[in-house]
């Protein structure tokens, strides 16, 4: 790329009232990181860079740091996630046919701690005003395509040289659901919901056959996962599942990058300047579990998970197996030392925080990246060890996982980023069908039937805001 990218930041007014970041989320092809009405929203693509292979990770950065070293960037605010942005989706295994991808969207919208922001950026020699990007971002909220050019004219007119803002009432003005499908979400057509690779019969004996190699002492944990494949004849409303995952699953990290949409429990590696932080989760329960039982059901939770053999094994599998590769990066690091009871509307989380101060090697703090390079996959989404168990996933799953437990988030150009493991996902794969990804941890004591059980549970966030019913 030989066109320097150039970028303005300008604060954005968001009336606290509207929902947040969230209620940007109008269109299909939005890119999104949300989290309590927090995050970063991106709209349109003005590069993309995709690779395959073990280095993915590593080509991404090179080229991430390349095009923005001589980046023109203006920046009043400089917080973590202004100035130029990239999203990404990077697929879970370096055998995946999956391309992994960053992607350079032509507008952001962010919102962290109570302060609102627009980025516009370009590769063009035109002059980037505050007036200039929120009129393209009204553009990109006018409810059809068509009218985003007369939608910018009249705000263009409206902004004069540069200075004010349109109102928010007016980009609320411009908002309402676009989506690539003719119908509605939820209508009249018969829904259909099928296994995917393997049948529940046979990926029960997979879970078996895992737990047998486990007993020989090959591995100590392996991670198997499985696909549904759902089909909604009146098509698919991805602006409307982001929504609704943002909305049900605040405590998650909403994701949306190139038809791979989720709510993810999981974050694999947050950088802010010089400290890491992650949340690693491994040991789950049900909470329809919970019904009709004595106590409270947190009561119930922390009896059944944090008193469980088999659930603190594999929990502190997947803490060993995050430290040990981070370490090499840090100065210090702390992680707690009991696990604590994650709660979601839909399960229970054995989770554990991770933060590590990042140590400076060679006049060089390591990039969100090159991190993500040493730490995935991590036993949380693999097993341990990670080249055995990777084999025998690929032996036993019978799919390319595809970006489905691989890592997605976003980096800026200073360093800073957050990434999660792409868990409680799906892959839009047309109009009309959903690709839905759940996975297990297998240790000597799972049982196949109680796996089985464990993906449906994983399976409800997806299928709820497909408005399917499990």
């Amino acid at each position: 790329m030989t066109s320097t990218l150039r970028t303005l930041t300008v604060p954005l007014d968001v009336d606290s009232s509207s929902g947040g970041l969230p209620s940007f989320l109008v269109r299909d092809d939005v890119l999104c990181w949300s989290r309590r009405e927090n995050g970063l929203v991106g709209f349109g693509e003005l590069a993309r860079f995709t690779a395959s292979g073990p280095d993915r990770f590593l080509e991404a950065d090179i080229w991430w740091r390349h095009l923005v070293i001589e980046a023109d960037v203006t920046d009043p605010l400089e917080i973590p996630g202004t100035g130029p942005v990239a999203f990404g989706s990077f697929a879970f295994s370096k055998t995946s046919d999956f391309e992994s991808r960053l992607i350079l969207p032509e507008i952001v919208v962010g919102i962290r701690d109570g302060q609102s922001w627009l980025t516009q950026l370009t590769l063009d020699d035109v002059e980037l005003t505050e007036a200039g990007a929120l009129a393209a971002l009204a553009g990109w909220l006018s409810p059809e395509p068509e009218e985003r050019e007369s939608a910018a004219g009249e705000l263009t007119a409206a902004g004069g040289s540069g200075v004010g803002h349109p109102t928010n009432s007016q980009l609320l003005s411009f908002r309402g659901p676009i989506t690539t499908t003719s119908a509605s979400q939820l209508g009249d057509g018969k829904v259909t919901l099928e296994s995917g690779s393997l049948s529940e019969t046979a990926w029960k004996q997979a879970v078996a056959d895992g737990v047998a190699e486990i007993r020989t002492g090959k591995l100590e944990k392996l991670v198997l996962a499985r696909d549904v494949v759902a089909t909604l004849p009146d098509g698919v409303n991805a602006a409307k599942v982001l929504q609704q995952l943002a909305s049900r699953y605040r405590e998650c990290w909403t994701y949306g990058v190139d038809g791979l949409v989720g709510a993810t429990p999981e974050m694999l590696i947050q950088v802010e300047g010089r400290t890491a932080q992650a949340r690693v989760l491994a040991g789950t329960l049900d909470r329809r579990d919970a019904e009709g039982v004595d106590g409270s059901p947190l009561e119930y939770a922390e009896r059944v998970l944090a008193g469980s053999e088999k659930q603190r094994h594999e929990h502190e599998i997947a803490i060993q197996s995050l430290t040990t590769q981070l370490a090499p990066f840090s100065e210090a690091m702390n992680a707690h030392s009991e696990p604590f009871i994650l709660e979601l509307p839909n399960v229970w989380h054995l989770a554990s925080d991770v933060k590590a101060e990042l140590a400076d090697i060679e006049g060089h703090v390591p990039t969100c990246l090159a991190l993500i390079n040493a730490l995935h996959p991590t036993a949380a989404v693999c097993g341990t060890p990670t080249l055995v168990a990777g084999e025998l996933i690929r032996e036993l799953e019978h799919m390319d996982r595809g970006p489905y437990a691989g890592p997605v988030g976003w980096l800026d150009a200073a360093g800073n980023g957050e990434w999660g493991i792409a868990l409680r996902g799906a892959i839009i794969e047309s109009p009309t069908t959903v690709r839905l990804y759940a996975g297990c941890g297998i240790v000597e004591g799972s049982v196949p039937d109680a796996e089985l059980a464990e993906t449906w549970a994983k399976f409800r966030p997806m299928l709820e805001s497909l408005g399917i019913s499990n």
